[in-house]
């Protein structure tokens, strides 16, 4: 039954909602640290295990394409088992895997085991989002996605120092034991607390949308991966398999809007205009942020000078900026809407990546790590605001697609914008070949590009809703 929530329902958070969100961010850390603490570790894995580069980025590519695929699966899967199920079983795998990487004797099992969890990881992200935003029920989304945000945003910036902190004073394998307590304390949380949910919900599998969506992630994913490795989009490494996979995704958007059943992922929520703005803000966000955490890192080892371990220190003061940002951004989504939140939220990040284009070998440490706290505002201010509105107004069976949807256009931009700000810094550094002042100008070059498509951002940010609008959720 559908019911319009009264004004006062909406100004507080249910404490089950609260709950929930604890168990699952307990899990849920193990993924969004992992990733970013293993690419720190890359280099000293080739080493150790005795391997090319060519093989050792398949410990990365391996996980993404695995991730990718697994994701589209989740609507149907949490309707058929129940998402307490689901969950348990996409935690429990990546537990497997990350205990199975730990003790690999070698780089194709240590592959092989990331690939399970990359599986794990693809289930265990959506059905979070999805599993909180219906527990939240239509109440206080900018709060409820204050939370459900938080991981994906303070992955980028924490996971590179712990990374560090683990490559110089400890084995490799630790890598991946670390991820252990995480899923052993998610899962005794999540059995003790998950709600049962729903669950038999008999619907067929679309096993047509998902041979040609789950491929065509993964080709678009795998393309975008090779895009440094080639020396930039122009090459057959990349572009057949980018061309094969955007043609299997429109494939499948095609058959989707034209079935009379029930496809795998509901693109009918694009004709939503907000819905449409909030993906695309979600795939901008792949240049506004993880592209930009390519960036700032190697700026701060090639230009200033730092080693690895430091450089992934100086991007905790991005995750204290978050982390200030997130409670207020999430309040005033709810009172003023997501419009004007996310254009002051962009236009902070724009000022707080402004130093980084100015910069060069002299600049201070202390007023780039003031940027950064700056900038670490305005991501948190984007963020919350854009989530919430791409669930504005959704019926609660709408959500599992919404949370595909959104998931999606997030791991594809994120490997996008990181794909084309590493071409253009390649190829500036080429035009540039000097010493740390040549450095400067090349980052100084790829850094406006970042914030062009900042600018951009904010351009699509006009057609996000203004104000609050009545909330319809099924109850």
């Amino acid at each position: 039954m559908s019911t319009l929530l009264p004004p006062a329902s909406r100004e507080r958070l249910d404490p089950g909602f609260v709950r929930l969100s604890l168990v699952m961010l307990t899990g849920a850390l193990a993924v969004v640290f992992d990733t970013t603490i293993v690419n720190i570790a890359l280099d000293t894995l080739g080493r150790q295990l005795h391997v090319p580069v060519s093989t050792i980025q398949w410990i990365t590519t391996g996980y993404l394409l695995a991730l990718g695929m697994a994701v589209p699966t989740t609507n149907w899967l949490t309707g058929r088992f129940g998402g307490k199920n689901v969950w348990l079983a996409a935690l429990t795998l990546f537990l497997a895997g990350s205990v199975g990487a730990s003790l690999a004797p070698d780089a194709a099992t240590l592959i092989a085991f990331r690939v399970v969890q990359g599986v794990g990881g693809g289930l265990m992200l959506p059905v979070m989002q999805t599993l909180l935003v219906q527990a939240a029920g239509g109440r206080s989304l900018g709060r409820a996605t204050a939370i459900i945000g938080l991981p994906a945003l303070l992955g980028p910036v924490l996971g590179p120092v712990v990374g560090g902190l683990i490559v110089q004073h400890l084995t490799w394998r630790w890598i991946f034991w670390i991820n252990v307590p995480f899923c052993l304390a998610g899962l005794a949380l999540a059995w003790r607390f998950m709600p049962a949910g729903e669950r038999g919900r008999d619907v067929p599998l679309d096993w047509v949308g998902l041979a040609l969506l789950s491929p065509g992630i993964a080709g678009i994913i795998f393309g975008l991966s090779r895009v440094g490795e080639g020396g930039g989009f122009g090459h057959a490494g990349v572009l057949l398999p980018l061309v094969a996979g955007a043609a299997l995704v429109a494939a499948f958007a095609v058959r989707a809007l034209r079935t009379d059943g029930t496809p795998l992922v509901d693109l009918r929520l694009l004709r939503s205009p907000s819905f449409s703005a909030a993906n695309a803000l979600m795939f901008l966000s792949g240049f506004v942020l993880y592209g930009a955490m390519l960036l700032i890192p190697l700026f701060f080892q090639q230009v200033a000078g730092d080693d690895a371990f430091t450089a992934g220190l100086l991007l905790a003061p991005q995750g204290i900026g978050v982390l200030l940002s997130r409670g207020l951004a999430g309040t005033l989504t709810d009172r003023l809407g997501a419009r004007p939140v996310t254009a002051v939220g962009l236009t902070v990040t724009a000022l707080g990546t402004l130093p980084f284009a100015w910069a060069g070998p002299d600049t201070p440490t202390w007023w780039l790590v003031t940027a950064l706290v700056v900038r670490g505002i305005g991501l948190g201010a984007v963020t919350i605001p854009v989530m919430s509105s791409a669930y504005e107004g959704l019926a609660r069976e709408e959500v599992p697609h919404a949370s595909v949807i959104t998931r999606t256009a997030q791991q594809v931009g994120g490997s996008f914008g990181t794909a084309v700000l590493a071409v253009v810094l390649d190829s500036a550094l080429t035009r540039h070949p000097g010493g740390p002042a040549d450095a400067a100008a090349a980052f100084g070059h790829t850094f406006w590009w970042s914030l062009a498509f900042t600018v951009l951002a904010l351009a699509a940010s006009a057609w996000l809703p203004s104000r609050l609008t009545r909330r319809t959720v099924n109850l």
